[in-house]
């Protein structure tokens, strides 16, 4: 039988070394009639920026992934990424 792992509830996770809002969070975005345009309502972690949480959010509701796929030359990221541009 192997030994049991503990797993802590109450650590936070900390992703990746790049923040998304660096890509993802475009405050100066004016839309264009063809966007399609999406609301999420987002309650971010202690100690996450709200302009983080919801870059995010865009990441991961369009482009954004863990890992480098064969696709990301294929295609324009700055044409097609989700994009955080407003939060109130």
């Amino acid at each position: 039988m192997s030994p049991q792992t503990e797993t802590k509830a109450n650590v936070g996770f900390k992703a990746g070394v790049k923040d998304y809002k660096l890509t993802y969070y475009t405050p100066e975005y004016q839309t264009k009639d063809t966007d399609i345009l999406a609301a999420f309502r987002v309650t971010p972690q202690p100690g996450v920026p709200p302009e983080e949480a919801g870059a995010a959010v865009a990441a991961e509701s369009s482009t954004g992934t863990w890992t480098t796929v064969w696709t990301d030359g294929l295609t324009s990221l700055d044409r097609y990424k989700g994009r955080c541009y407003h939060i109130e």
